[in-house]
């Protein structure tokens, strides 16, 4: 593949803290490497900056591996940039040209407040996982692997939704705000195994009453959510999570 180097104009959300009003500033960065991580350009953003005696670009990273879902950017109106199913930090910098400019924002969602420049405050989603509880646990000798028979489709869509990272470019990229895909993959990884059935009802209440409590909108099924996941999270865990709420409401009457 061959390598170039680029020179490039970025546009890019300022804001101290979540009371400040915020704005786009723009810096020009110079002999950018095509191999280079969206996040490597930043880090070289970050250090001129420093040099010239100014205040970094503040953004959240952590594995750079597309793991923990930290690298929240919204780039050139997309959650993550252009690439499908990529995380930021394994976006490189050959997705762009020669002098493009690249327009950076942080989320956008009430539930997602600014802490600073680009990080956003997504404990709303932590607060979601900890209203499910816990998982009811036997003690005692560890069992064989396949003592407990699950069927081979209930396992592989178990896998698929757990593979959710929580970034929550589901609730940037829908026009409502909604995190139904988040919250969805997260009760369907439980509902579809045996180990998850002892709180499958009152997990799937508990956790839909605080997505709503922490201010998330409502689901419109546009599939944005899908389209944008980095993890290609599928919308049918949304329609599996209604199932699991309508049954948990019934049966609780």
């Amino acid at each position: 593949m061959e390598h170039y180097k680029m020179n490039l104009t970025l546009k890019v959300w300022k804001q101290k803290d979540s009371s400040d009003k915020g704005g786009f500033e723009t810096y020009q960065v110079k002999d950018i490497s095509s191999e280079m991580s969206f996040l490597e350009m930043f880090d070289v953003l970050n250090e001129q900056l420093i040099t010239e005696g100014k205040d970094a670009i503040a953004f959240d990273h952590d594995c750079r591996e597309g793991i923990c879902g930290m690298c929240s950017m919204y780039i050139n109106g997309k959650p993550h940039g252009p690439w499908e199913q990529n995380t930021t930090c394994q976006l490189h910098m050959r997705a762009f040209k020669d002098g493009d400019t690249i327009v950076v924002e942080p989320w956008r969602s009430k539930a997602f407040p600014v802490l600073k420049d680009l990080m956003v405050d997504r404990t709303a989603f932590d607060r979601i996982i900890q209203a499910g509880g816990y998982i009811s646990v036997n003690t005692g000798n560890a069992v064989d692997a396949n003592a407990i028979p699950i069927d081979k489709k209930d396992a592989d869509d178990a896998f698929a939704a757990a593979a959710c990272i929580g970034c929550g470019a589901c609730v940037a990229a829908c026009k409502n705000s909604s995190a139904m895909l988040f919250v969805s993959a997260k009760v369907s990884q439980l509902a579809l195994l045996p180990q998850g059935l002892p709180e499958r009802k009152t997990r799937v209440l508990s956790m839909v009453a605080q997505m709503d409590k922490e201010g998330f909108g409502n689901c419109t099924n546009t599939y944005a959510c899908e389209a944008e996941c980095p993890k290609g999270i599928s919308v049918t865990n949304i329609a599996r999570m209604n199932r699991e709420y309508l049954n948990a409401g019934l049966s609780s009457e």
